[in-house]
């Protein structure tokens, strides 16, 4: 439904486009979460599909439309801002009006739809309230619908939930799911939070200066993040250099600091050698006793609480530093593991990958 192609976007004096050769598609009823950190091109990406910017080069097309000189009002697309951009001199039922003014919407039919609308957010009684007086939630919703109320073929949202507290935005995520599904828009959603986009969105397009380093189904980017810098992105803190013999195509054995590891067959195919770095998900990271066949000493550096499982930072006795997630009661049973306490861990190789040290 949205085909964006080579998209480049380089404001005048910068050292580097916004945006770079970039390719993104959106089918219809889909939702899409553009991540990334800050300055990696994702508001810009929205801006230049809404013609708030012009591109340097490449098409964006909706619905099968060369989009390059169709006016922004005309483009069908609904755009949700970080800071929401309400005007504080109207009052909410204003704000949502203000696209289907803007149109040429009659009073009769702006009515009707503001107060449907309104409805949909969980804000039918709000439209005489300033937005003066709005929590930072209403806030939202109100922002919400009126992106929503010119019943748009693409709804954008820019970091919709970035200046929530998280409980507020955990609640928020779910009514937003409930309502992209009830809809069946489609749907960009620019967030920098990995929690977001992975509960909201159908496919993931994670973003690097620009470019785009990964996109694919959650599942599939969480199993094969496909770069050390992805894997970063997503909260995967254990990567670690490593060594390489690759027998055959079948057989890559890693030289870790705590001894061989033979990688599992499957997964990332293996990058050539020196560029990988050995992914260990906190999980397959575990304490074990003296009559392990392969213990793996460590210092205990820190420990994180959360809840039913708690994540250790350890040691090793090259410097190596992991984390470990285990459950609580692992935790409790050895008295609270303070830091400084010495224990043994094991790693899964089932839970190990070797990603290339750079994004391909």
């Amino acid at each position: 439904m949205l085909r964006v192609t080579g998209l480049t976007v380089q404001y005048p004096g910068a050292a580097a486009p916004a945006v770079a050769d970039l390719d993104l598609d959106v089918a219809d009823g889909e939702v899409v979460a553009v991540l990334g950190p800050s300055g990696c091109g994702k508001s810009t990406l929205l801006r230049a599909v809404a013609g708030l910017v012009a591109p340097t080069a490449g098409r964006i097309e909706l619905d099968g439309r060369d989009l390059a000189t169709v006016p922004t009002h005309q483009r069908g697309v609904g755009l949700m801002f970080q800071d929401y951009a309400l005007f504080p001199h109207r009052d909410v039922a204003g704000n949502v009006a203000f696209g289907l003014r803007m149109r040429g919407d009659g009073a009769a039919e702006r009515k009707r739809r503001v107060a449907e609308v309104l409805d949909l957010v969980g804000l039918g009684d709000y439209g005489e309230r300033a937005v003066s007086t709005l929590s930072g939630g209403e806030r939202q919703r109100v922002a919400l619908a009126r992106a929503l109320a010119p019943a748009p073929r693409l709804l954008m949202l820019d970091e919709p939930l970035g200046a929530l507290d998280r409980s507020l935005r955990d609640e928020l995520v779910v009514e937003l799911s409930g309502l992209f599904a009830q809809l069946g828009l489609s749907v960009v959603y620019v967030t920098h939070d990995q929690a977001e986009a992975l509960a909201l969105a159908d496919r993931l397009a994670i973003l690097n200066q620009g470019r785009s380093a990964r996109q694919g189904r959650p599942r599939d980017v969480w199993d094969q993040p496909g770069s050390a810098f992805v894997a970063r992105f997503l909260g995967f803190t254990n990567l670690v250099d490593v060594g390489l013999d690759i027998e055959d195509e079948a057989a890559v054995v890693v030289r870790a600091p705590w001894g061989e590891v033979r990688l599992p067959p499957g997964g990332w195919p293996a990058p050539d050698s020196g560029g990988a770095v050995l992914l260990v998900r906190a999980d397959a990271v575990t304490i074990v006793g003296p009559d392990h066949p392969d213990p793996i000493p460590a210092t205990v550096r820190g420990l994180v609480f959360r809840g039913d499982r708690s994540v250790i930072r350890l040691a090793l006795d090259d410097g190596t530093v992991l984390d470990a997630e285990v459950a609580a009661g692992v935790v409790a049973e050895r008295g609270g593991l303070e830091v400084g306490a010495r224990i043994e861990v094991a790693v899964d190789p089932a839970g190990t990958q070797l990603v290339p040290a750079v994004v391909p």
